[in-house]
C-alpha cells in the first residue's frame, strides 16, 4: 500500500507592532504649520533615503512615487494606503511590518528581504522581486499583475483570496507555500523548485509554462482535469476524438 505523503503548512507570521508607532513625515506637517489643513483623503508627497534605517514608523497616505530607499531597512512599520509607484527599494529589508492597501506599479523590490510580513489588499502591477527572500509573509486580498518573482526563495508564504494576474515564478524556490482563495491566472513555473507547495484551494489555476515543475505540489481532482491538456501536450500525448 502507497503510504500518503503529508504536506507541511506554511507557518504564518505573528506581527504585533508597538502601540506607539511614530507618524513619518510628523515633523514636516508641524513646521507647514497647525493652520495648513491636509485633506484626509489625499496623499502627502513623501521621499525615502537609500540605506536608511526605519524603525517603529507609521507611513500613512503618503505618495512615495520614484522614491529611492534602495539597502533601506524597515523594522515594525506600518505602510497604509501609501503609492509605491516607480519606487526603488532594491535589497531592502522589511521585516515585522505591514502594509495595508498599498499601491505599487513597477515598484523595484529585486533582492530584497521580507520576514514575517503581511500584505492586506494591495493592488500591485509589474512588481519586480525577482531575487528576494520572502519568509513568513502573506499576501492576503487585492491584486498582483505580472509580479515578477524569478530566481525568488518563498518560505512559509501564503497567498489568500488575492489574484495573481500572469506571476512569473521561473527559476524560483517554493517550500511551504500556500495559495488558499486564490486565482492563479497563466503562472510561470518554468525551471521553479516546488516542495510542500498547496495549490488545492486556489480558486483558479492556469500555467502558461512549466507544467512539469509541479512535482512537489498538490492539486486537487478538479484541477488535474483542468490541467489534462496541458499534461498531455508535456508528454507529447495528442487528444482527439475517436
Amino acid at each position: 500500500m502507497t503510504r500518503r505523503k503529508t504536506i507541511k503548512a506554511p507557518r504564518r507570521p505573528a506581527v504585533r507592532l508597538p502601540a506607539d508607532l511614530e507618524r513619518y513625515g510628523a515633523v514636516e506637517e508641524t513646521a507647514a504649520g497647525e493652520g495648513d489643513a491636509v485633506d484626509a483623503g489625499a496623499y502627502r508627497v513623501a521621499d525615502l533615503e537609500p540605506d536608511g534605517d526605519y524603525d517603529a514608523l507609521e507611513f500613512s497616505g503618503l505618495d512615495l512615487t520614484g522614491a529611492d530607499g534602495a539597502g533601506a531597512r524597515f523594522m515594525d512599520c506600518a505602510l497604509r494606503r501609501c503609492v509605491l509607484d516607480a519606487a526603488r527599494l532594491p535589497s531592502a529589508r522589511l521585516i515585522d511590518s505591514v502594509l495595508e492597501e498599498v499601491r505599487g506599479a513597477g515598484t523595484d523590490l529585486a533582492g530584497a528581504t521580507l520576514r514575517d510580513v503581511e500584505l492586506t489588499d494591495t493592488r500591485l502591477g509589474g512588481v519586480q522581486l525577482h531575487g528576494a527572500t520572502l519568509e513568513r509573509v502573506v499576501l492576503r486580498g487585492g491584486k498582483a499583475d505580472f509580479l515578477n518573482l524569478r530566481g525568488a526563495r518563498l518560505t512559509d508564504v501564503v497567498f489568500e483570496d488575492c489574484v495573481l494576474a500572469e506571476p512569473d515564478f521561473a527559476d524560483a524556490r517554493l517550500e511551504r507555500v500556500a495559495f488558499p482563495g486564490c486565482a492563479i491566472q497563466r503562472a510561470d513555473l518554468s525551471g521553479a523548485h516546488l516542495k510542500d507547495v498547496d495549490l488545492r484551494r486556489a480558486t483558479e489555476l492556469s500555467l502558461e509554462r512549466g507544467i512539469d515543475r509541479l512535482s512537489g505540489a498538490v492539486i486537487s481532482p478538479d484541477q488535474l482535469l483542468a490541467l489534462a491538456p496541458a499534461f498531455a501536450a508535456q508528454v507529447g500525448v495528442e487528444v482527439r476524438q475517436a
